[in-house]
């Protein structure tokens, strides 16, 4: 991977990291942070040097393979606990001050030319333990004249002396410019402040060698508070059985293979098991010739860092929960708006509009004579404050936001209807979703539910439900019934006049009649005519009617029979006014629920999902 894969990886993380703020586990995201932060720091850093560091309890003899490795007297080996307080660095190259002032620490081993001719020690693994020089000190045999420390009588051998044992003149197989190997204080020290220090390398280190010894290699104390926590991070773990020499080879197999189960349990598959002796130099060409290769490829800082990203990352993911059915949102929110049309009184809404538009097509097309009667009904819209004109006389211009409804429903069952429908909402939404992000999403959508029956009252009072116009055939209607109202005056007035000729004993004024045909058994004939062979007429013809009587009863006949009509066809329209007055108000409750419900929820969902991809690109 290289540093700029591993930058991209890292700004992920921290993606992920800020997206879940306050929804997962405090200690996961403090985890997460510290592994952002350490990335960018070690980015910032040395990218030539690879910190390897070496590990392990209280006389596993951490020092004494850092001394055979380095093939000089660098650590002070000891029996007596603790053995190591302060880390101490072999260091080959130059340039790595920075990088050990950001790993604190301060005893430092320049491994260089000079080396070459330094005394060598033979180790004595009863020796007893020394003044070590105080952090911050620097040490480099380098600058000194030639001579290495001894101790407990130890002779020293001239600068070209041979040596024996592991500090023979070996230096890690290949390129060992820009290694710097740690010896880190015993980790199961009985000195807290100890303890701590090795912790923290442990976190910084770039590959970790892991010192053991075969009385304690399977010390729960290592497998659980060490091992374990590095899961998944099997390529820059290395565990190095020392003091092989003790062992037949059949044992050092038995063992190196129960070791590699344990080291596999603790999810370290893959990571290299092998058998050293630093008093021997049994398995140090290997050991040395892996950490010579790390050096040399430069990328156990990037797969390091990158190992732990993705360890933190997988967890982040995992926190997260099932991403929720794709297709839920679009039904719940159905749900939801119908639920709170329920709430808001929009049935009672619909079912005014309907009468009102009912009333109103009675009042224009009804007979003239009768329409008084519907207006002694109050309008249903007017009820509810909904008209149009009303409206605006109970508001100014431009603050419609004050108006209220007269709904009848109850404020408490309003806001209890409410909130059942927010919660079956948010269930539906966040179906296996992880229980912190429910939560949130729930405490977002209920925040609403307060104003949820006054933004609902506010919305259908804004909503216009009348209809924009009157329909044209309501006018055409109006002035026919108006002209047969005429036609009826005008045949009462004619009926008057004749009425008072006939009072007044005045001669009678001709009126026109109307005959109508009857139908006999011999066709159609005319009452009155005379029949056939006769020369008398019938006489008087009943179905003879006057022109004054048949103005005013085909009037109110026709006029009845047009209203009753008009009424049918009005019904129709007050259905289809409904239909539309319903789909305006469910739009305006669809976008009180957005506002004050699936908009919040929707935010924390998209937060959800920001934070999970985040999580996934830096876990992969």
């Amino acid at each position: 991977m290289s540093r700029l894969d591993l930058a991209g990886r890292t700004a992920a993380l921290d993606t992920a990291v800020q997206a879940a703020e306050g929804r997962i586990e405090p200690a996961l995201l403090e985890e997460a942070r510290a592994v952002v932060t350490r990335a960018r720091e070690r980015g910032g850093l040395s990218a030539e040097h690879t910190v390897v560091a070496l590990a392990g309890a209280t006389g596993s003899g951490k020092s004494s393979v850092l001394n055979a490795v380095a093939g000089v007297a660098i650590a002070q080996p000891g029996v007596r606990r603790p053995t190591t307080s302060h880390p101490m660095a072999a260091v080959w190259g130059d340039g790595a001050d920075p990088l050990l002032d950001w790993l604190e620490v301060g005893r430092r081993h320049h491994v260089g030319a000079a080396d070459e001719g330094a005394s060598v020690v033979e180790p004595n693994p009863l020796v007893e333990p020394v003044e070590t020089p105080a952090a911050g000190t620097e040490v480099s045999t380098s600058s000194t004249s030639g001579a290495a420390p001894t101790s407990g009588g130890a002779a020293s051998t001239a600068g070209g002396g041979a040596g024996r044992g592991p500090f023979r003149r070996r230096t890690p197989a290949g390129d060992t410019t820009g290694l710097v190997l740690l010896d880190l204080p015993d980790h199961d020290s009985v000195v807290t402040e100890h303890r701590m220090r090795a912790e923290r390398l442990v976190q910084r280190a770039d590959l970790l060698v892991w010192v053991v010894d075969p009385q304690k290699y399977a010390d729960a104390a290592l497998h659980e508070g060490f091992l374990r926590p590095l899961a998944g991070r099997a390529e820059v773990v290395v565990v190095a059985l020392n003091q092989a020499d003790r062992l037949t080879p059949d044992e050092t197999s038995a063992m190196l293979a129960d070791l590699r189960r344990l080291v596999a349990e603790d999810g370290l598959d893959g990571a290299r098991v092998l058998a050293v002796s630093a008093r021997t130099g049994q398995g140090m060409d290997d050991l040395r010739g892996l950490l010579a290769k790390a050096a040399a490829r430069r990328e156990a800082a990037t797969a390091r860092l990158a190992a732990d990203e993705r360890v933190v990352a997988q967890r982040i993911v995992d926190e997260c929960g099932t991403p929720p059915p794709s297709r839920a949102g679009g039904q719940a929110r159905g749900d939801l708006v119908a639920a709170l049309e329920d709430a808001a009184g929009v049935p009672t809404v619909v079912e005014a509009v309907r009468g009102s538009a009912r009333r109103d097509a009675r009042a224009a097309t009804g007979w003239p004579l009768t329409r008084w009667i519907g207006r002694l009904r109050k309008d249903p819209l007017r009820r509810l404050g909904l008209r149009t004109a009303d409206r605006e006389h109970r508001a100014p211009s431009g603050r419609e936001d004050l108006v209220r409804t007269s709904l009848p429903t109850a404020r408490p069952a309003v806001r209890s209807t409410a909130a059942s429908a927010v919660r079956r909402y948010v269930e539906d939404v966040t179906r296996g979703v992880a229980d912190p992000w429910v939560l949130a999403a729930r405490s977002r959508g209920q925040a609403g539910i307060d104003t949820l029956p006054d933004a609902l009252d506010q919305a259908v009072a804004a909503t216009r439900v009348e209809a924009s116009r009157r329909p044209v055939w309501w006018s055409l209607v109006n002035v026919v019934q108006w002209a047969l109202v005429a036609v009826l005056a005008a045949g009462l007035l004619w009926l008057f006049v004749l009425f008072g000729f006939t009072y007044l004993q005045l001669p009678p004024l001709p009126t026109p009649v109307l005959t109508l045909p009857v139908w006999s058994g011999d066709g159609v004939v005319f009452p009155g005519a005379p029949e056939s062979g006769s020369g008398e007429g019938l006489g008087v013809d009943p179905f003879t009617i006057p022109w004054p009587t048949l103005m005013v009863l085909g009037s109110v006949v026709l006029g009845l029979l047009v209203a009753l009509v008009c009424r049918v066809f009005g019904a129709l329209g007050a259905r289809r006014r409904a239909r539309a007055a319903r789909r305006r108000l469910r739009q305006s409750v669809g976008a009180v629920a957005d506002r004050l419900v699936r908009e919040p929820v929707g935010e924390e969902l998209a937060r959800l999902a920001r934070c999970r991809t985040a999580a996934t690109v830096a876990a992969s």
